[in-house]
This record gives structure tokens, sequence and C-alpha cells, in this order.
């Protein structure tokens, strides 16, 4: 494990999270802009079928493949007979604001400042069907210090960690050997085990502060990889400061 150039990260229960999540929530919140509702259907009726739909597709999902948001919500609204009086990328920003604000995990934001005052270059792999100009402001809001030179949408690439050639994009966008980057992150398959395929050194980190929707079926599966193991940002800030002190430049 060599001191990072770059330290790449996840999104969703890496470095923010999402508190309240109620996709419901966000199909009231989008009932107002609804111009032509051919059917009247309700933000419950239409809530429900979504996440059908949505079940039905994930099959592609879990495969390694990602679908984005805008090819949902077109999709979703034009079979139902709804037609929206905004274009689709604020569609989208009204519905995830109002399904979940968001919020930063415990110490992310001193872990960041931590990292810029070091001068480690950072990025972040998301997997995610939200686009990504919508996990950019997102993330800016969050976290307005960071000096994330990138941020990778699987919605807009296609492929979905823990496939390799995801890694292998950020480390050529870097410009970096992947022995010069870490990679931090909740999953330990698509973060974890994705990261070390690609030769990425990965730091798992397990918040258990908050529940994490998104990784129940992950419970209890531990990496089959060389990694750390870390529950807060206080300590990569305290591995990269012994780092540090034991490797002076």
């Amino acid at each position: 494990m060599t001191y990072p150039k770059m330290i790449l990260f996840d999104y969703g229960h890496t470095l923010l999270h999402e508190p309240g999540f109620d996709t419901l929530r966000g199909q009231e919140a989008l009932l107002k802009y609804v111009k032509n509702n051919k059917n009247n259907l309700s933000a419950k009726e239409i809530n429900d079928f979504a996440q059908r739909l949505f079940s039905e597709i994930s099959a592609s999902r879990d495969m390694g493949f990602e679908l984005h948001e805008w090819q949902f919500q077109r999709f979703l609204y034009e079979y139902l007979g709804i037609e929206l009086s905004i274009p689709l990328p604020e569609a989208e920003r009204i519905f995830w604001d109002n399904t979940s604000y968001g919020d930063i995990m415990p110490g992310a934001d001193k872990m960041i400042d931590y990292i810029n005052s070091r001068n480690i270059r950072s990025a972040v792999i998301s997997n995610i069907s939200f686009s990504g100009a919508a996990l950019t402001e997102r993330i800016n809001r969050l976290l307005p210090n960071n000096r994330f030179e990138f941020i990778i949408a699987s919605s807009e690439y296609m492929f979905r960690k823990p496939n390799r050639y995801i890694f292998e994009l950020a480390l050529k966008k870097a410009g970096l050997d992947a022995s010069e980057v870490w990679f931090c992150g909740d999953n330990t398959v698509a973060d974890i085990e994705g990261a070390a395929n690609a030769g990425i050194f990965p730091i798992w980190y397990e918040d258990l502060t908050y529940e994490n929707l998104w990784n129940k079926s992950y419970v209890g599966i531990l990496p089959k990889c060389e990694h750390l193991h870390i529950h807060h940002w206080n300590e990569l800030i305290d591995i990269l400061e012994n780092q540090l002190s034991n490797n002076p430049c």
C-alpha cells in the first residue's frame, strides 16, 4: 500500500446519504408540473407503477448495465399518458430533491478538507441512475469544498461497478496508474472487489450510524481481497497521516 496521489470515492452511503428516502414524496412534488394527465392518475398510482417498472428492469442493472433517469421518466410518463410542463432535467431534480434532499456522512467534510490540504487528488465513481449533472449538483451543494476532478455517474457511462471498465475509465481520466490510486466505498463487491480487480487499493468504509438501504443484500459478505476496513472518516485521516510520517517526501 503506497501513499496515494489520488483517492476515488463512491457516492451513496460513502460521501453522502439520503435520509427519509421516499419516491412517493418525489412524485407528489411533480404533480404540480403535470400539464396533462390523461388517465387522472394520483401520485400514489404513478409511484406504484414506477416501482414495479423499476423492479422489472433491475435485471439489466444486476447484469452490470445502467439505465438513465431521463429514459426512465420519459417512458414512465408517456406510457401513463402524462405530460409535464417542465423539461426532464428539471423534473429529475425536483423528484430527487423531494425524495430526499441528502446529507453528508459523518466527518466526510472534514476528510475532504484534509485530503485537499495534502494535495491528494480526488474524484467520484457512483452506481446511480440519476444524471451526472444532478449528482454533481448534489455533491457540490453538500460538500462545497470538494475538489473532485470528475464525477462519473454510471448512468452516463453504461457500465456499473464492479465492472473494471468504469474503474479503468477513471484511471484514464486521471492519467494515473492503478498503483497510485485508492478507492473508498461501502459496497464490498461493487466498490471493494471491483476496485481491487482493477488494481486499485480499496478502503472499505462501513458506517454503522445510518441504515444503508441499498446494501442490505450484501450484509455479511466480506471482501475477498486485500483492503483496509474503516468505520469513520477520521480513520482515513489517521491512515494517511501515518503513511506520510513513515514515508516522508
